[in-house]
């Protein structure tokens, strides 16, 4: 690792990461128009964004940052996979991860793991289901569409918010810091399936503003203890490739399966690049 690299991922255990991220949270809420949209312009110039895709393809008719960060896509810029049984990417991004959970120890990068038990707030009974199943971590670049959708269609049980730190999930941090994903601010959210549990868990990270669920709005950053909420059966329902939730600003996504419930692409691997609706499996019922 050079001096660099090491000098950036020493400097995340010394930053008042809730302090700067609530910063930017509220600097990205701003209406002053020559500032939002000399801010957005000069983020799509740096990450290369595509705007001929978003729904409203104006930068500056956006009303602040985080509205356009979580714009919209045209209808059908995302096509789902039909396939049966198609098990579908979540989000844009880039797979950090995918494979098998070995009795319960998830692989973040060489030399570190975490566990399902910590992702998902502490529960041993929670994370039972995932023992020895399969996951996929998918990391959303800065210049991705941030909009999280449904991999099949669920059933909320329950929504587990966890507080942490908010270290940045980039792939340099990802190798860098133990237990990365399990440390981190997230909310772990339960679906029943109809091949068993799903988890979805979405991961904050440095400078996240917030996140978002269809269901819920935004979920309270920065919080000091661990917030569960269980949901009547059939409460909330999403359909496969529907709207789950959002980020406002970028970080990752984790998926939990039981085991021999999900067989995943072969042609899927660390830093294989993947679109919102496209398979990173098949379901086994």
């Amino acid at each position: 690792m050079s001096l660099k690299d090491q000098l950036f991922i020493y400097s995340q255990y010394l930053t008042p990461q809730a302090l700067l991220s609530s910063l930017f949270g509220r600097l990205a809420q701003c209406r002053t128009a020559p500032l939002k949209n000399r801010a957005i312009a000069r983020f799509i110039r740096q990450y290369g964004v595509d705007m001929s895709e978003a729904l409203e393809p104006d930068p500056t008719a956006y009303e602040h940052f985080n509205a356009f960060f979580t714009r919209a896509l045209k209808p059908g810029a995302r096509p789902l996979d039909a396939s049966p049984g198609a098990v579908l990417s979540p989000a844009d991004g880039a797979i950090s991860q995918l494979g098998a959970i070995r009795d319960g120890r998830i692989f973040q990068a060489k030399g570190h793991h975490f566990t399902a038990d910590e992702l998902l707030g502490g529960d041993a009974e929670r994370a039972e289901p995932f023992r020895n199943g399969n996951f996929a971590t998918i990391y959303l670049s800065p210049r991705d569409y941030h909009r999280v959708h449904m991999p099949t269609a669920g059933t909320l049980r329950e929504t587990v918010y966890v507080p942490g730190r908010l270290f940045s999930v980039n792939p340099l941090t990802a190798r860098s810091v133990p237990r990365l994903f399990a440390r981190n601010e997230r909310l772990a959210c339960l679906f029943d399936t109809e091949f068993g549990p799903m988890a979805v868990v979405l991961v904050g990270a440095m400078i996240v503003g917030a996140m978002e669920t269809v269901w819920a709005g935004q979920v309270k950053p920065h919080g000091s203890r661990i917030v569960t909420t269980r949901y009547e059966t059939g409460a909330v329902r999403l359909e496969k490739g529907a709207e789950m939730g959002r980020f406002k600003l970028g970080s990752t996504v984790v998926l939990l399966f039981p085991p021999g419930r999900v067989n995943w692409s072969e042609s899927l691997g660390p830093l294989s690049g993947v679109r919102m609706g496209q398979a990173l499996g098949r379901a086994v019922l």
